[in-house]
């Protein structure tokens, strides 16, 4: 009876060592699970000299200010996405900064997307996705260095971008996504990993297919990238407007809408033209997670 009981305890003590490893072997396996990570880049500069185009009266007569034109990768354990593409790439390596014939934008750009990918280790092929807030110039502008990856687009954006009236009234922003044929078409909130920490929202106004980007991020929480629903600070605190949105009442929807989301997640809010927000996030090669 003796042998047997310490048989029994040689095997529970063993037994118990195994569970012990197997739990260790899962907690090695938890934390070393690839986690969501948020990379910042410059896509230019964009100085405003009228920055009264930026509301529907005339509270910014006479004032002009120097926004931040950022566009992001977002790495997660299924694939990486591109959240919008900077200012054209045609603005490299010229002497100066190029103004709009109207004079009310004046842009550069300093570096490649190729470059800045090579800075945290990817090429353009790493992309899987690619959605962009919008398809102004200022969100397009290396999207077709991105061809190959699926582009996640709102289908009134679409239609929008892709119609025989743009392509006749302003084919520059046309042809900045023309070579994008593997299209996702969407039509609301888009999930693009499935786990709800990567989730488009659909936010027209701005355009007709406006959307902006909600993130859950392990130790940062939850954040939400703006596209242009606001580019300025006072334009959030007061829903100002632009004089060249396409719609006021989708805009000033999408506004509440937004804020809802703030208010439901507890969501910190970046606005991607302020260079104040600009600056609190980790630029590439590092990250926020």
């Amino acid at each position: 009876m003796k042998k047997y009981i310490a048989l029994w305890a040689v095997c529970a003590l063993f037994s118990c060592k195994d569970a012990k490893k197997e739990d260790a072997s899962s907690a090695s396996k938890e934390m070393a699970k690839p986690e969501v990570k948020l990379y910042t880049f410059s896509g230019g500069t964009v100085l405003v000299n009228n920055l009264e185009l930026f509301s529907q009266d005339t509270t910014y007569h006479g004032q002009s200010k120097e926004f931040a034109d950022a566009f992001y990768v977002i790495s997660h354990p299924k694939g990486n996405l591109m959240w919008d593409a900077g200012l054209p790439e045609g603005l490299i390596g010229l002497p100066e900064p190029f103004t709009d014939p109207s004079g009310a934008f004046t842009v550069s750009r300093k570096d490649s997307v190729l470059a800045q990918l090579a800075s945290i280790d990817m090429i353009p092929s790493d992309i899987d996705y690619i959605a962009l807030s919008h398809t102004h110039f200022d969100h397009t502008g290396h999207a077709e260095k991105i061809k190959n990856a699926s582009w996640l687009v709102q289908e009134a954006e679409y239609d929008f971008v892709t119609s025989e009236a743009m392509q006749k009234s302003n084919a520059d922003i046309y042809n900045a996504v023309n070579d994008l044929t593997k299209v996702q078409k969407l039509n609301g909130d888009h999930d693009v990993f499935g786990d709800g920490k990567v989730v488009i929202k659909s936010m027209p106004g701005h355009t007709p297919g406006h959307q902006v980007l909600y993130l859950e991020l392990a130790d940062h929480g939850p954040l939400l990238l703006t596209g242009d629903l606001y580019h300025l600070y006072e334009n959030r605190e007061h829903k100002r407007i632009p004089i060249f949105n396409y719609d006021v009442e989708q805009t000033m929807e999408s506004m509440a809408d937004f804020e809802k989301i703030v208010v439901e997640k507890g969501a910190k809010v970046y606005l991607q033209h302020a260079k104040g927000d600009f600056d609190k996030l980790p630029q590439a090669p590092n990250y926020l997670k």
